[in-house]
């Protein structure tokens, strides 16, 4: 839908873009002709990434690091602008969650999430906003959740850090107006990936998504391709006078009465202590 060169010449930052729907909106961006840099903090997966986008004709910088630590964003941004000479878009996408109930929360556990979410986001977006000031022009899109605004159960952590994800965002599309540079974001439903699916949901508990589909409208989940052409679209001149809105991709499941992880009431205390109990131990 989109001309190959739509992002031509830009050069745009994707934090967690080595796996899942980081990899994918990178590779759609490099596709449509822009210089990615990707970070994530498993470098043997960003250069397995790089690889793979390399053979499709790609420009692609990796920069291991963790958006937790202003150090690594540093670097990250330096390295950007030394190999490509500017950076013009910036993807928030990297983040942390997991399912639990609030009350076997520990101080760390909350901690955690929001350190990679809504700090790991301040971060990225501080440091880079910095050179795009200097710059006049940048584009910043971050990736949030519809329970940003309803709340959710079981995912307290995510729901806080992302609702404050959308704050930054329309309180910076507002006051970094006068320098152009827009900040909007992408509330997207469930986009089942392995990695975070597999990592989310209880054992046993498959039967779940089949539940989660039919609370969709459209009784199915969203396509990968679906949220590239979104991201793209964002990221591009053709909406360059989109500023600071949210656009929610979920076949319409928050109108339904989204709060997705309600389900998980049904989940016994033997199982939750289980599932606590492993993630310890990683």
């Amino acid at each position: 839908m989109f001309e190959k060169n739509l992002l031509n010449g830009q050069t745009i930052v994707i934090t967690g873009g080595g796996t899942g729907l980081g990899k994918s909106m990178s590779r759609r961006f490099g596709e449509l002709g822009a210089n990615i840099v990707i970070s994530g903090r498993r470098k043997e997966k960003l250069e397995e990434t790089a690889d793979e986008f390399s053979k499709l004709g790609i420009n692609v910088l990796t920069c291991p690091g963790d958006v937790r630590k202003l150090e690594d964003v540093e670097l990250m941004t330096s390295q950007a602008i030394d190999k490509f000479g500017k950076i013009d878009g910036l993807l928030n996408n990297a983040a942390g969650n997991f399912i639990s109930p609030t009350e076997m929360l520990s101080p760390n556990a909350f901690k955690v999430v929001i350190d990679i979410v809504l700090m790991g986001t301040w971060n990225c977006t501080s440091t880079i906003g910095k050179e795009m000031i200097k710059n006049k022009k940048g584009n910043v899109l971050s990736i949030v959740t519809t329970y940003a605004w309803t709340g959710s159960p079981y995912v307290v952590p995510s729901a806080a850090a992302k609702a404050g994800v959308l704050a930054m965002t329309r309180s910076l599309a507002v006051e970094w107006g006068k320098y152009n540079i827009r900040f909007n974001a992408i509330a997207p439903g469930p986009f089942p990936t392995k990695g975070a699916w597999s990592r989310l949901m209880p054992p046993g508990f498959e039967d779940f998504e089949d539940g989660m589909k039919n609370k969709i409208p459209m009784k199915r989940f969203g396509e990968r391709h679906e949220l590239e052409n979104l991201a793209s679209y964002l990221m591009s001149d053709g909406s360059a006078y989109i500023n600071g809105e949210v656009v929610t991709i979920d076949g319409g499941e928050w109108l339904a009465g989204a709060a997705e992880f309600s389900e998980m009431d049904k989940i016994p205390d033997s199982l939750w202590k289980a599932m606590a109990a492993r993630r310890k131990k990683k």
